[in-house]
């Protein structure tokens, strides 16, 4: 993976390590070559009551025995110690903060979860943390909103190093949920492709060490990317769906450009959102047309839920380190399951194979439930 030649000025926010935990490994190098080869870390997950599909994407680097609560607890400490380590910290360094994001973690499967951040603040425990953490929960744009939330403490000068991403569990409870709300696809999702029907749920961890250009310099750290603007909207137009005429998302991306002095000319590559449901899709696709469709090169898309499934309240923070991952790679992964693009899809999409990508910059875009929709710029190697 390359890195930056030189840092910016003292108030920029660069990513200096990374980490996460997906059901195709934990390693970045090896998740990555499995996510551009088109590998699917899906696998039957039975339950006891009817649901649309027994596909689920698992995290195999935690024991599945584990209470719910137990399980994202581990998660998320195994992922963030690593990511430490990739930056040259300790995970109890007094000179970090902690920015935790999850969806609702284990509290509709384990009353011991019982307030929201229980999770959160146990994590820090075990993990010898001396600072409470910020626990974020924005349902599926969390783990987006934790390194949004991270990248503007750094600036403010509150800490000069954050950890910062989501974390989140496969239950029985979201499950159960997602099929009521006929949500779920009824074999695996196909995000963008013609016979799209819906999400396949996924489980996992990323967390990205972010850190003032000063902060970084001081340290010798090697700089993986800069977080360069974060933009969000919420257009309450629904609990569970998203606001058709796409003004959302549009509004998220181009408060994402402004904050960052970007054009839309400069994007290189997206991570969608790209659940395979139809209404998500539509609306990314009329929106990403909006921003992007008369762009002179327009960026590559790609989704990563294909592979690993949707990730709720982590996969804000698993797709922030794909693009850093991209960015430095120079190409967009395959989008598993795509095989035939939807009618009238304005961007190039990544079909059965990988895409070279322009320039240095990238978009992770999510879009949760409750209307949260959060985008987050990223600028890789020169």
């Amino acid at each position: 993976m390359g890195t930056l030649g030189t840092l910016g000025p003292p108030d920029d926010v660069v990513i200096t390590g990374v980490a996460w935990a997906t059901p195709l490994g934990t390693g970045l190098d090896q998740v990555w070559r499995r996510l551009v080869a088109g590998e699917r870390g899906l696998r039957t997950l039975p339950a006891p009551h009817p649901l649309s599909c027994d596909l689920a994407g698992v995290a195999g680097s935690v024991d599945p025995s584990l209470p719910p609560t137990d399980r994202l607890v581990a998660l998320t400490t195994d992922t963030l110690t690593r990511a430490c380590r990739d930056a040259g910290l300790a995970p109890d360094d007094p000179d970090t903060r902690l920015v935790l994001g999850t969806s609702f973690g284990a509290v509709l499967d384990d009353a011991r979860a019982d307030p929201l951040d229980t999770w959160a603040r146990t994590a820090a425990g075990v993990l010898g943390h001396p600072h409470p953490p910020v626990c974020v929960s924005t349902a599926c744009s969390a783990g987006s909103d934790a390194l949004a939330v991270a990248a503007e403490l750094v600036r403010a000068g509150a800490t000069p190093i954050a950890v910062a991403g989501g974390a989140d569990t496969v239950t029985l409870a979201k499950r159960l949920g997602h099929s009521a709300l006929g949500t779920m696809s009824s074999r695996a999702a196909r995000p963008f492709d013609a016979e799209h029907d819906g999400m396949t749920l996924g489980e996992g961890a990323a967390f990205l060490v972010l850190e003032s250009a000063a902060s970084a310099r001081r340290r010798g750290a090697t700089v993986r990317a800069r977080l360069c603007g974060a933009g969000a909207a919420n257009e309450a137009a629904g609990l569970t769906a998203p606001d058709e005429t796409a003004d959302g998302l549009v509004l998220a991306v181009r408060r994402c450009l402004a904050a960052a002095g970007r054009e839309a000319s400069e994007v290189g590559v997206i991570s969608a959102h790209a659940t395979g449901t139809a209404r998500n899709d539509a609306v990314e696709c009329r929106g990403l047309g909006r921003l992007f469709g008369a762009v002179p090169q327009p960026p590559v898309v790609f989704g990563t839920k294909g592979a690993l499934g949707h990730s709720l309240g982590a996969t804000g923070a698993i797709e922030a380190v794909s693009v850093v991952l991209a960015l430095a790679a120079r190409v967009a992964p395959p989008t598993a399951g795509l095989g035939s693009p939807m009618p009238g899809f304005p961007l190039p999409l990544t079909v059965g194979g990988p895409l070279p990508i322009h320039g240095r910059l990238g978009l992770s875009l999510t879009l949760g439930f409750g209307g949260f929709t959060t985008c987050l710029l990223l600028e890789g190697p020169g």
